[in-house]
């Protein structure tokens, strides 16, 4: 008989003991009892004979033959659930795909594969005005062509149409996985010759190959960092090594895919949010066993099991999403560094705005920084300016003198991006007579007033009701909206710009499948001129056609309580300029402010982000503030308000120690949503170490506090606001 000691997905911060007769290898996974239920665990390694043998219960089954979980990745989950403070089981849990968390083969699953029905020749006389059906159907007369592969070329629409037809049928097969398939197939396009700056930072990723080597790219918006990206991995690719890439939002995932693979004319590897549980699974398979080349996906990505691991890119490091908000509370930015010096592979962190942690890295000559100052192609870098709004007339949120700059650049066919961060008609529906705002009672907040679905939705809790006709607390028939939303700026433009094709990009307008990527390709086919848009719009996107950028207003982020507001601004307005002047027209931004004269718009408008970040640096050095200082937040919630507080107040006293600063419990910045009352207590060192081991020993007297069932709590390490 042999003991296993098995982590289970329980919020329990301890694995558990299980006989069996033949010892599984660690990372396979196997079926426990637990109490009532059966759950699927994963070994952890042999346990020591426990002093109870006839209390041990034996392990229902074996699900592998061979580890699900290689040895890197298990070394990561094991550092994961210390340095996050995260039980073991939950976060195994998290780094294996649905189904096999629920319990499914690990083996190759069956894909749905497409191939020619029929005479191909003869169809295609049929298609010549469905051209993109003709494209098709000409693909496909190379050979079946996985589902998931085709839909990264063509819509499925166009997919379906020809299924419709009969030209094209499905089939489900199971195909051998093929290592280094790629290698078969692998043919580098045309490519542009890099500039000086872009040659010197592909030879020193080039020359690091085969060690741990983190870069931080740092290049100006439109400079061909991804260029770069291409050209670095060329080498990787042709010696038979996979690459991982990590990209911030779905909606970067396309325009990357597509241009990875029409450079090398492979397979690329997807993951994100919007691929089914299958889909998911038949990636992860592939990349495991060396088949595919090139992986692309968001942040759980980071977790995807590599045979022959040779590069990791980070795109966009700086934002916000590589941090996850619930349950594991991993930075996936920071993951990569630790998966890469345990692969011993290069890392690549891009971006043209990148975060103060690292740049205080690369700074401190922990990273190799490399630069990139100018834009590719000889595009010229936008200018920047601010528009004092105080005491001029403003039209559905614009300024007189806004709207007579942008009709300049539409009279001359160029595209305009108007940017606003709030999507709906307007932030808030007040009573004009009593001055009563309608609230969510759940988080006691103003709901927003969407017109075009008539309805308020809260979104914070996403509690949505209809908009009232009459006043709920007067009665009377005078409620008018506070505020403007990307809606009323829609609605608003086809006013002041009659006759203008104009589109809205926001969370609302481009739910649905591939619909946000068919709106990029009609914004590049110059099927609109005025784009209104949320940060959907800030991120990486490239418009050639945008001459001109409106940043509705910028002076919320100025007064904000998170000390990060100010990096946040910076990073989205440079961001945001970025859009604009990518090709060979000249580009502008405009900034409407009712505070020209802060030092944070003054620095930016006149001195870039580069300058801005390295004073930020300065003055987070003196404030005794991140990176120089490591900190992590205790977050508790409650319908009960004092129930959550006086947890926390407890919590402090177990805490108490000269070595870590307490501050709180203080309430969180939305204090209230979904009907629970939020306060937290924030640790704060120059040590980093001092804050995880003064957790680590402190969570069992956390735990057993009274209190401690009766609010929901949370440790969330390195946070990256206090919301």
């Amino acid at each position: 008989m042999y003991f296993v000691e098995v982590a289970v997905p329980v919020p329990l911060r301890q694995a558990f003991t299980y006989s069996c007769d033949t010892m599984p290898e660690p990372g396979c996974r196997v079926r426990v009892p637990f109490g009532p239920r059966k759950l699927v665990g994963v070994v952890l390694g042999k346990s020591a004979s426990p002093d109870t043998i006839n209390k041990i219960k034996p392990l229902d089954a074996v699900l592998d033959e061979t580890p699900v979980i290689d040895g890197v990745l298990l070394t990561l989950c094991r550092w994961l659930s210390q340095y996050y403070l995260h039980p073991i089981g939950e976060v195994l849990h998290t780094v294996l795909p649905v189904l096999l968390r629920k319990g499914e083969s690990a083996q190759a699953v069956e894909e749905c594969w497409w191939q020619v029905e029929g005479d191909p020749h003869a169809h295609l006389t049929s298609l010549t005005r469905a051209k993109r059906q003709g494209a098709c159907l000409q693909a496909l007369m190379d050979g079946p062509i996985r589902d998931s592969e085709l839909k990264t070329t063509f819509a499925p629409t166009v997919i379906k149409g020809l299924a419709e037809k009969g030209f094209i049928v499905a089939d489900s097969r199971r195909p051998p996985l093929k290592p280094r398939m790629w290698l078969s197939h692998y043919k580098i396009a045309t490519k542009p010759r890099p500039d000086k700056e872009q040659a010197v930072a592909i030879t020193a990723i080039n020359q690091s190959r085969g060690k741990f080597a983190p870069f931080l790219l740092e290049g100006v918006t439109g400079s061909g960092k991804t260029e770069v990206y291409l050209q670095a991995i060329e080498e990787v690719l042709a010696s038979g090594q996979q690459v991982l890439i990590l990209v911030p939002e779905i909606g970067l995932t396309p325009q990357t895919v597509s241009r990875f693979a029409n450079r090398f004319g492979i397979d690329i590897g997807v993951l994100h949010s919007q691929l089914n549980d299958k889909d998911r699974l038949a990636v992860w398979q592939r990349a495991r066993e060396g088949e595919l080349g090139i992986i692309i996906g968001t942040r759980s990505a980071i977790f995807t099991p590599l045979k022959y691991p040779g590069m990791i890119i980070v795109d966009e490091e700086h934002d916000e999403s590589y941090k996850q908000q619930d349950g594991l509370r991993y930075q996936a930015r920071d993951l990569a560094v630790l998966r890469a010096s345990t692969e011993n592979v290069p890392l690549v962190l891009g971006t043209a705005t990148p975060s103060l942690e690292s740049l205080n890295n690369a700074l401190s000559k922990r990273y190799g920084h490399l630069h990139l100052t100018k834009r590719a192609g000889g595009a010229v870098k936008t200018h920047q300016h601010l528009l004092d709004v105080r005491d001029q007339r403003m039209q559905f949120g614009l300024a007189d003198g806004m709207i007579s700059i942008m009709r300049q650049h539409l009279s001359m066919g160029n595209q305009v991006l108007v940017f606003v961060n709030r999507r709906g008609y307007a932030p808030a529906l007040l009573c004009h007579h009593c001055g009563h705002s309608v609230d969510c009672r759940r988080c006691e907040r103003p709901y927003t007033v969407h017109r075009s679905q008539q309805r308020l939705q809260c979104h914070h809790c996403g509690s949505v009701k209809p908009i009232p006709r009459q006043c709920p607390q007067c009665g009377e028939n005078s409620l008018v909206t506070a505020g403007v939303g990307t809606e009323q700026i829609e609605e608003g433009l086809a006013q002041l710009f009659a006759g203008v094709k104009q589109v809205r990009i926001d969370s609302d307008s481009v739910r649905g499948k591939d619909k946000l990527q068919r709106t990029l390709d009609e914004i590049n086919e110059q099927k609109y001129q005025l784009l209104i848009g949320t940060q959907i719009l800030s991120k990486g996107h490239h418009f050639p056609h945008v001459t001109l950028v409106v940043v509705m207003d910028c002076d919320g982020a100025l007064f904000s309580a998170d000390f990060r507001a100010s990096e946040k601004l910076a990073q989205l307005v440079t961001q945001l300029a970025g859009r604009a002047g990518r090709a060979a027209k000249p580009g502008e931004m405009w900034l409407q402010t009712h505070n020209p004269g802060h030092p944070l718009l003054q620095d930016l408008i006149h001195n870039g982000y580069h300058h801005f970040a390295r004073q930020a640096l300065e003055e987070r050095k003196l404030a005794g503030m991140p990176p120089f200082q490591s900190q992590a937040v205790l977050r508790a919630e409650a319908t009960n308000g004092a129930q959550a507080w006086d947890f926390l107040a407890q919590t402090k006293q177990i805490l108490a120690t000269e070595k870590v600063r307490l501050n709180g419990p203080l309430p969180c910045l939305i204090e209230k949503r979904q009907g629970r009352y939020r306060f937290m207590l924030v640790l704060q060192s120059e040590q980093r170490k001092a804050i995880n081991t003064l957790l680590r020993m402190a969570l069992p007297n956390i735990s057993a506090l009274p209190l401690a069932t009766r609010v929901r709590w949370s440790v969330d390490v390195d946070p990256s606001d206090f919301s």
